[in-house]
């Protein structure tokens, strides 16, 4: 049997081992459908070829945008986008998150109500291929959730297949009391059908309805899907909200063993696909459910770093990184191949669901207050006991970094580098957000509009004016895209940055700074971090005991090109160092 053969019969078993309760004939049809989507790509595949590639490295970067944040009149946006990376953001762009670009009827894309083509007004998939020509491509599986404007929805409405079989409806709604809630809005909402009214299962929201997992039909509906976004250059996929899509009475509906199943399921067929894909899973929760798609080596490439922003965001606001470097020293040991997506800012809030167990109550509470003073506000989610919990910080990651005074830029451009820097030093795959590099403030004219918190974060920009503003050399905007894309031009020359590189912290018992080693031996490098609005001195040898990087040797800091030959240095308020030993 080849490794193909081997492969394929794996993806029966894992199928049966989802659907247990299904009959064989129903299981041998959905089989046979899966063969049939896969095959034009198994006969491109010799056993070698499913060996995994080489997936990322040092340059890896990934710059995370919606298909329209950069817009021009009577042009379709992704030609716009692409114009403006190629000319502005090639240097920060290796990989590019394009958020949901498929039609949708809210939540910034993610309520899709047409699987089959791209938003008229973003272009078509020619222009995504165009696009992909130069970058891989970040595409988002919405798998939880369709638009109530979607085909199934009208066809549930109607009593029509297959949208009978595709939405949830449970008969019963008293025995999900256990059910864990990422939103204050309720659980279910009641839509009238040509049986009357129904109660569907609404878990983000009354235009997003959830679709039903337990029906394997659904997993042929996305994987081709899967295959569109590939055969149309997307290679890196995203799955939203994947940890809710399994429904089972008196559980939790969260992370239950069919998911893991199904995540497993969507990485074998991916990697048939395409052998250098990447999947990458987005669960907003606390840090060891998050880790529980890499922990196995056999689900997800990467997991989003939910647990980093609100951590890095409190230590910038105190000048205390008890926490922080409490958190890099029991930095968790992942399998080849998998990795964190770091990240600071991105299209959804600050999520707070990864500070449980890590930060007490109370200063959960001061970072709060701390955000509020700058512009943000605060979503919620309700809990089981009817009350309602504090879940994601809604503000724009220039607006957090600003100073909370009457000068509100007196440092704003070194906090925001900080925190760009200390993203880009730790163990993972780095991602910029667009919005936050163009030092976009809280965009409160979108929030008026429409009343939605998280367009606080969601700026888009006109590309003729956009360009103006980045012609003033001295513009924040133009500053952090010249600074980040020479920072990301040395980091991609040091092996010691890999994804994969060892981490090792360093700075346990010191308050106001982060001292991480990347790599080992004469690779490796050093980075230090002041959090503080002061000058902090640095001694190597006796507050650190690095004596192997003194030894007569000259140090270089690779971010400045300047050496060092002393034991004892200065760091400037906010400032990053990459140390490592001249050559």
């Amino acid at each position: 049997m080849s490794e193909l053969d081997s492969e394929l019969d794996k993806l029966r078993l894992s199928l049966r081992e989802i659907y247990p309760d299904h009959s064989e004939q129903e299981i041998n049809s959905v089989w046979s459908q899966l063969l049939q989507i896969l095959e034009p790509f198994c006969v491109r595949h010799d056993s070698n070829e499913l060996e995994i590639e080489s997936i990322w490295d040092s340059s890896s970067v990934v710059l995370i945008t919606y298909p329209d944040s950069i817009y021009r009149k009577d042009e379709s946006t992704l030609k716009t986008l692409t114009e403006f990376v190629k000319n502005r953001l090639s240097g920060l762009s290796s990989v590019i998150h394009v958020l949901p670009f498929l039609p949708s009827t809210s939540d910034g894309g993610f309520a899709v109500s047409n699987h089959k083509k791209i938003e008229d007004t973003f272009g078509n998939w020619n222009d995504l291929k165009d696009l992909s020509s130069k970058h891989k491509i970040m595409a988002d599986l919405v798998l939880n959730h369709v638009s109530s404007s979607h085909p199934w929805v009208h066809q549930f409405i109607k009593s029509q297949e297959p949208g009978m079989a595709y939405i949830v409806a449970p008969s019963e709604i008293h025995v999900w009391e256990k059910v864990i809630r990422p939103r204050n809005s309720s659980l279910f909402t009641n839509i009238n059908t040509d049986q009357g009214f129904r109660n569907v299962w609404t878990t983000f929201g009354p235009d997003q309805i959830d679709v039903d997992w337990r029906n394997p039909h659904i997993f042929l509906e996305f994987l081709k899907l899967l295959v569109r976004y590939v055969n149309n250059g997307a290679e890196w996929i995203r799955l939203d909200a994947i940890a809710f899509i399994w429904k089972e009475p008196y559980t939790t509906c969260l992370h239950l063993d069919p998911v893991h199943l199904i995540v497993k399921l969507l990485n074998k067929c991916l990697k048939i696909i395409k052998p250098s894909a990447v999947l990458i899973t987005e669960t907003n929760v606390p840090e060891k459910e998050n880790l529980s798609y890499l922990i196995e080596g056999n689900e997800a490439n990467l997991a989003y770093n939910f647990t980093l922003p609100p951590l890095l965001l409190e230590a910038i606001y105190t000048s205390k990184t008890d926490l922080l470097n409490n958190w890099l020293s029991n930095w968790n040991d992942l399998p080849e191949y998998t990795s964190l997506l770091n990240f600071t800012s991105s299209h959804d809030g600050i999520g707070l669901r990864a500070l449980e167990g890590i930060m007490d109550d109370q200063r959960v509470h001061n970072l709060l207050v701390e955000s509020e003073k700058r512009g943000g506000l605060v979503s919620h989610r309700r809990l089981s006991n009817g009350q309602d919990q504090p879940y994601e910080l809604n503000i724009s990651w220039w607006s957090a970094m600003s100073n909370n005074g009457s000068d509100i830029s007196l440092l704003q451009f070194e906090r925001f580098l900080l925190s760009q820097l200390f993203t880009l030093s730790l163990k993972g795959v780095p991602a910029f957000y667009l919005p936050s590099i163009l030092a976009s403030p809280n965009d409160l004219d979108s929030f008026r509009k429409t009343g939605q918190r998280r367009d606080l974060n969601r700026e888009k920009f006109e590309a003729n004016s956009l360009l103006e503003v980045l012609k003033n050399f001295d513009s924040p905007a133009s500053k952090n895209i010249s600074y980040l894309t020479h920072i990301v031009k040395v980091r991609s020359k040091l092996k010691a940055f890999h994804p994969e590189a060892s981490m090792k912290c360093i700075s346990t018992n010191i308050d106001n700074c982060v001292i991480i080693q990347r790599g080992l031996h004469d690779e490796s490098v050093y980075v230090f971090c002041n959090m503080s609005d002061k000058d902090l001195e640095i001694s190597l040898l006796n507050e650190l005991g690095l004596s192997e990087l003194l030894s007569n040797k000259s140090l270089l800091d690779n971010i400045t090109g300047t050496h060092i030959k002393t034991d004892t240095f200065k760091l400037n308020p906010y400032q990053v160092m990459w140390l490592s030993i001249a050559a």
